[in-house]
């Protein structure tokens, strides 16, 4: 193998993991999307078995859809 093909293999991986990596996030975002909107549909019953106050809905769908906490992360 050539020192040319060696480098063109190994570039190969590297962009595949850059996509997936994008490709993970954006679905991530979207998961988060959802379950936030799902969040505020809630009715007040619902929320006071989850301990949840509409206030506390209210700062959870505020957030961005990146802001999650790291143990959401993959």
């Amino acid at each position: 193998m050539t020192m040319i093909q060696t480098h063109a293999n190994c570039a190969r991986p590297a962009r595949a993991n850059a996509m997936t990596g994008l490709l993970g996030f954006i679905q991530q975002a979207l998961a988060v999307r959802k379950e936030r909107h799902a969040l505020r549909q809630l009715d007040g019953d619902a929320l006071r078995d989850l301990g949840l106050s509409r206030d506390d809905v209210a700062r959870e769908t505020a957030r961005k859809i990146w802001d999650v906490p790291a143990t959401w992360r993959k």
